[in-house]
């Protein structure tokens, strides 16, 4: 470049480009998420400089494969980042794809951020961690495939403590085992299933438990603790259902005194519930790196390598200062949004359960009918709520004392959001008379 323009002013202009580049020396170095968040030019150019790595880039290449990561159009190849390789082998998940040396650096580098965000963001003893290509109903599926390996094939029941939830139901049956439902039990407002019962639905056709951390209220969260202490003891392998908790610094104390105490192979977390991603990933952490082994190998094939670099994407962009800044942000808006539950709540003669949530809460519905309530805010373009009758699906238990409605202070929600749907309930409570 020298003699193009004045040398002082190439040599300002090197100085801006190796700024700008600097972020990726440090990540290949450290391989760890940045505290300051990437700009989307630098995360652009990372995975373009990965992407043209990969075999379909190569201009003289003669490809006569049956995969060879032929795309219709730019844009279809856009989509995935252009890494239309995929990730993966058919034989395991993780393992390194000759085709796409850019692609199998670039899942690496994924599941090493995978792995440092659930260490760093409150569960430093779950050491290991890789991204799965599938939501956190599959992924759960996958992960109790690997558990029954575990077990020798034996057994075909899978404890799972009542949740109202279809998708880890539907992945156990997938995989050809059955639920073994432990029924809750109403404490106060608080639907519980009390470890003891757990431990008694355990015997020799035990494949696992599946124990969950975060559900909607009136369901408190499993006593996780206790129950990998049982796990331990009664040598059952032990799968935690912790969709959206790592948003959560409460749940991921509860996550890692649960590993502390007792036995707990997986955890299971959503990408986009946690990490502000499209739908379609899963992180899969545990204490130790061979049961995460097990769990990839139980993948078939290759896989997408969409939900992959989404994640890589959303982790850098965002970095450790914004995740906390956020993390701080959900807990101000839990809190307020209980406040105003409250207020609206006394206006209409009815009350919040005390129920523990440190993502949601709900209030009662008893001279309404919930579904309408419901069906009035969704008119008034408010989406997320959960309206219920005593003996709707979703409670978790038989028959609920009362109606209620339950709203959500997520991860990434605004407070000028969880404003307007406080004003655009009240609205809907009008209207439902």
């Amino acid at each position: 470049m020298k003699g193009l323009i004045p040398e002082n002013m190439l040599e300002r202009g090197i100085m801006v480009l190796e700024s700008q580049l600097d972020p990726l020396r440090v990540l290949f170095e450290q391989r760890r998420i940045p505290e300051e968040g990437w700009s989307d030019p630098q995360i652009k150019f990372l995975l373009t400089v990965l992407s043209m790595m990969d075999t379909d880039k190569d201009p003289q290449a003669a490809r006569v494969g049956e995969r060879e990561a032929r795309a219709a159009s730019p844009l279809v190849s856009e989509l995935a980042a252009d890494f239309c390789h995929g990730i993966g082998r058919s034989g395991e998940i993780s393992a390194a794809q000759p085709k796409a040396p850019g692609a199998s650096i670039m899942y690496t580098i994924v599941n090493t951020l995978a792995s440092d965000a659930i260490r760093r963001f409150g569960a430093p003893n779950l050491k290991h961690a890789f991204l799965l290509p599938m939501s956190t109903g599959m992924s759960i599926g996958l992960t109790i495939s690997a558990m029954r390996q575990k077990r020798r094939g034996k057994g075909k029941y899978v404890v799972h403590p009542r949740i109202d939830h279809k998708s880890p139901l539907k992945a156990i049956e997938l995989i050809g085992l059955e639920p073994k439902i432990i029924e809750g039990e109403l404490e106060g407002d608080a639907v519980i299933v009390s470890p003891e019962r757990v431990e008694e639905a355990i015997d020799e056709e035990t494949v696992a438990i599946l124990s969950t951390t975060t559900f909607f209220p009136p369901r408190e969260p499993d006593d996780v603790k206790e129950i990998a202490k049982i796990a331990q003891e009664q040598d059952v392998p032990h799968v935690i259902n912790n969709a959206y908790g790592v948003q959560s610094r409460e749940i991921m104390k509860r996550i890692r005194s649960a590993v502390d105490a007792g036995r707990v192979d997986v955890v299971v977390q959503s990408t986009d519930k946690n990490f502000l991603t499209p739908i379609g990933g899963a992180i899969i952490a545990a204490p130790k790196q061979e049961t995460l082994d097990e769990v990839s190998e139980q993948y078939a094939g290759r896989a997408t390598a969409a939900p992959a670099t989404q994640f890589l994407a959303a982790i850098l962009a965002l970095g450790i200062k914004n995740y906390e800044k956020l993390r701080d942000e959900q807990e101000k808006n839990r809190k307020y949004l209980e406040e105003n539950l409250k207020k609206i709540a006394e206006e209409c003669g009815e009350r919040v359960l005390k129920v523990y949530n440190p993502v949601a809460c709900a209030m009662s519905i008893t001279n309404r009918d919930p579904q309408k309530v419901g069906g009035a805010l969704y008119n008034l373009r408010v989406t997320g709520p959960r309206a219920l009758g005593p003996t709707d699906y979703g409670s978790c238990c038989e028959k609920y004392p009362t109606g209620y409605i339950t709203m959500n202070a997520a991860i990434g929600t605004k407070h000028e959001e969880v404003e307007k749907a406080v004003q655009k309930l009240k609205e809907a409570l009008t209207q439902v008379m």
